[in-house]
């Protein structure tokens, strides 16, 4: 992380790994994932909501009770659909989404995988609707339903995230449906070990993203971070030297709450107190984190299933983590 971010080497890898990234949408999903047989059931509430008045919303609740709370009485949703700014998600969720037919492929395709991992999961019924913005829990998902906000993903640049801190923004494109899916399947399964040290709550989001990497054959990688193709590049190139940091600071071990916010937690940008830190992308820690879940998965033969269930410790141990050079 030299010259404002990169040395000269550096430079030359990313532009390496560029091209190498673009053979990577050569990709398909493996024969045995490809023919299982996933259908998807998709209710879209929100155009039944958005066409609903007075008269019928009555049988609109009885139909769908989970999605009106009982603490809310009957005049509060008829003074909802008549509301300007549900009128208006309304109408802009209708042009971005006229239908939902890539979106349901992508998600069929999502629980291919996860069927094929995880045959006991079952199929549940998406629903969408819209969800004023609920741009932290987009989506909900259950054993038997998928709920999805459709209104957090409009786009990055729509008027209705004016004020939204720009690096959550930058995801609320339609392609990420299928990433906040996979990731809210993931953490019913990786849990957090308790200790509160800079390495678990690394490995905990490294063991997150590479069930993610897995359950998604052809998403692109910065897609399942969340980070843009420039972001990306940027932390491969620069990995030896964010692990030398990491290691010669004694960052592992330590359980400073500080270094979350600095490269964990979302942010415009990863903190290492340098004048480079405004070319960095956001939580490092979870990248290399990743990184060492993949070098212990590549050197270990177990299960995918298996993973989560294996400790920090174990993982950093036998991963024997030698960042890319």
């Amino acid at each position: 992380m030299k010259n404002g971010g990169l040395s000269v080497f550096s430079i030359f890898l990313g532009v390496f790994l560029i091209l190498m990234l673009g053979c990577e949408n050569d990709v398909k999903i493996p024969d045995e994932i490809s023919e299982i047989s996933v259908s998807l059931s998709v209710d879209r509430f929100d155009r039944a909501f958005a066409q609903v008045d007075s008269a019928s919303l009555p049988d609109l609740i009885q139909e769908y009770p989970y999605l009106f709370p009982g603490n809310y009485p009957e005049d509060f949703w008829q003074e909802k659909i008549k509301d300007t700014i549900q009128l208006e998600l309304n109408t802009e969720v209708a042009k971005a989404f006229p239908d939902f037919d890539a979106e349901t492929l992508a998600l069929e395709n999502l629980f291919k995988h996860i069927t094929f991992y995880y045959p006991k999961t079952p199929i549940p019924e998406v629903v969408t609707v819209t969800s004023d913005v609920s741009f932290r829990t987009p989506v909900i998902l259950t054993d038997s339903l998928l709920i999805i906000g459709l209104d957090n993903y409009l786009g990055p640049d729509h008027h209705f995230y004016t004020g939204i801190q720009k690096f959550y923004a930058q995801n609320f494109r339609k392609e990420q449906i299928d990433v906040d899916v996979a990731n809210a399947f993931a953490v019913k399964w990786v849990k957090r070990e308790g200790n509160r040290r800079f390495l678990d709550e690394m490995i905990y989001h490294g063991k997150r993203l590479y069930l993610m990497e897995r359950l998604l054959t052809l998403k692109d990688k910065n897609e399942i971070i969340d980070y843009t193709p420039e972001q990306y590049d940027w932390a491969m190139a620069n990995e030896t030297d964010i692990w030398t940091y990491f290691v010669e600071n004694k960052l592992l071990f330590d359980t400073d709450s500080k270094l979350l916010s600095r490269f964990i937690n979302p942010a415009p940008f990863s903190k290492f107190y340098l004048e480079f830190d405004n070319d960095s992308p956001p939580r490092l820690g979870r990248y290399i984190g990743w990184q060492i879940v993949k070098a212990y998965m590549d050197r270990n033969n177990i299960p995918l299933q298996m993973l989560p269930a294996k400790s920090a410790d174990e993982i950093f141990k036998e991963a024997n983590y030698k960042p890319r050079r």
